[in-house]
């Protein structure tokens, strides 16, 4: 965990009562109610394994209507719950506390894809859907769902909108909020919102759907989504490349957007510690290029234009880009995918890194933002940060650069005591988020804020700032019976 010692705030202590789990089995059946604590425990373990709670049960609702029911029997009785997509999450967002009393909400049964309009370039889908599903369901139609994440086999539409997930692409197509047109949302007392419109323009009101997405289910549960797509890519260009620095790497990216024709579709960054250490722990991956420089850049480009006119394709315009840049000497080498396994296994090598770290041991993860030409103060005087406060802790830097979001990921040496990490974790963490704070950026880019990053964003946000978030808060829910303890203390 980065940081402290986590100090769950007060909470609903109304329990799970015999009689309020026979109106929940009234609702959603024996198959939608998990009560045995063995099987309860994947519910109520975060993915790392860093963070249990607890529940009185996991309730496992087969639609809108079936959560409806729960919400408003929760809400009737006091009761705190925990909406729950994949369990994929990095801040404990969609983890109960160790002293919550209510139950998980898991939306895994509400997989279904309701609907698909290829002409009209959307695709309404249940919260429980799997990122992958809908991306392949999406290729099927020859149509495109840009969101894209390492996680995507297992996190769920839900999630992904709750915390407003980012990943690789937003470069290009934004964060997952960009890509909803419409929502369906339980709110706190039971009542179904029903915006699940495939509009591009409505400025009838609020626009309600935005209050719930990144939110991280703490006003409302999204129950349905209507997402948009985009043309398929029909021609994507990858390449590998070292670099002279970080200064380098911010050029490069600002060069490639006209390079390309405005074709960025990702940029990021790797150094070769945060590289080795996908190579030690997942097997099968291959190194892109071999060499001893301290940074890397993946690139990207693609279009949906297919080449089949005679036009200088993505691969062409690279292969020109790069030359250009090995003369500036910002690139010192550089190797362009040939086919789409080579492809894949640089974007491996990428998106393993999560799996990769946690194979490697207990360590520190800051997901940042700052402005993208900050990037290389920011990695520089953080690392000095962190090094001077532990001298032997190891840096693995790494991120989306084109959106301005780095992994700011530290690990511990293998022989330190947990006692010396629980003692340094605070202040690396305070040195870390002092300094994004100093440069206008933010200690949460993609991951939220969960449980913790809570007491963090007390301190880094502005009193406006969180009296706003808190008065929201209380007008949708106000017993807080939604994810209580997320996000805000109230």
């Amino acid at each position: 965990m980065p940081g402290s010692v986590l100090h769950a705030p007060p909470m609903p202590t109304a329990p799970v009562t015999p009689a309020l789990l026979d109106a929940l089995r009234s609702i959603v059946g024996d198959k939608g109610l998990i009560l045995d604590e063995h099987e309860k425990q994947p519910f109520l373990t975060d993915w790392r394994g860093a963070l249990t709670g607890q529940a009185g049960a996991v309730v496992r609702p087969a639609d809108t209507n079936e959560v409806s029911k729960v919400v408003r029997l929760c809400h009737e009785n006091g009761v705190a719950l925990v909406p729950q997509g994949g369990n994929t999450g990095l801040v404990g967002g969609g983890t109960p506390w160790p002293t919550h009393q209510g139950i998980v909400l898991s939306l895994g049964r509400m997989n279904r894809v309701l609907a698909i309009d290829p002409i009209g370039y959307s695709i309404t889908v249940e919260a429980g859907c799997l990122l992958e599903k809908v991306r392949e369901i999406a290729a099927d139609h020859d149509r495109l769902f840009p969101l894209s994440l390492g996680s995507q086999g297992s996190c769920t539409i839900g999630g992904n909108l709750a915390t407003n997930a980012g990943g690789v692409q937003v470069l290009r197509y934004g964060n997952a909020r960009n890509l909803v047109m419409g929502l369906e949302v339980v709110l706190p007392n039971g009542d179904v919102w029903d915006g699940l419109r495939s509009l591009k323009k409505d400025n009838a009101g609020y626009d309600l759907k935005h209050l719930f997405m990144g939110a991280e289910g703490t006003l409302g549960i999204i129950t349905k989504a209507v997402l948009k797509l985009s043309p398929p890519l029909k021609d994507v260009c990858t390449a590998w490349m070292s670099i002279r620095d970080l200064q380098a790497a911010i050029e490069i990216l600002s060069d490639a957007h006209q390079a390309s024709e405005d074709n960025v579709g990702a940029c990021e960054l790797m150094t070769r510690a945060a590289t080795d250490m996908v190579l030690r722990h997942i097997p099968g991956v291959q190194d892109p290029l071999k060499g001893d420089s301290p940074w890397y850049l993946l690139l990207e480009w693609s279009s949906s234009r297919a080449r089949n006119d005679g036009t200088e394709g993505m691969s062409e315009k690279m292969e020109n880009f790069l030359a250009e840049q090995l003369e500036t000497g910002r690139v010192l080498d550089a190797v362009i995918a040939q086919n789409e396994t080579q492809a894949l296994n640089m974007w491996r090598v990428r998106e393993g890194v999560a799996e990769a770290q946690r194979a490697e041991g207990p360590g520190l993860n800051y997901d940042i933002s700052v402005a993208t030409s900050d990037i290389p103060r920011f990695i520089d005087e953080g690392v000095k940060a962190a090094i001077q406060i532990s001298p032997t802790i190891r840096p693995y830097q790494l991120g989306h650069i084109g959106d301005g979001n780095i992994h700011f990921s530290f690990k511990w040496p293998a022989n330190m005591a947990p006692a010396e990490m629980l003692e340094l974790s605070p202040k690396v963490t305070r040195a870390v988020n002092d300094l994004i704070v100093s440069m206008g950026g933010s200690i949460s880019a993609e991951h939220g804020v969960g449980i913790e990053k809570l007491d963090e964003l007390a301190r880094c946000r502005s009193k406006t700032e969180l009296d706003v978030m808190r008065t929201i808060k209380r007008a949708l829910d106000p017993q807080n019976i939604i994810n209580p303890g997320k996000v805000l203390r109230l």
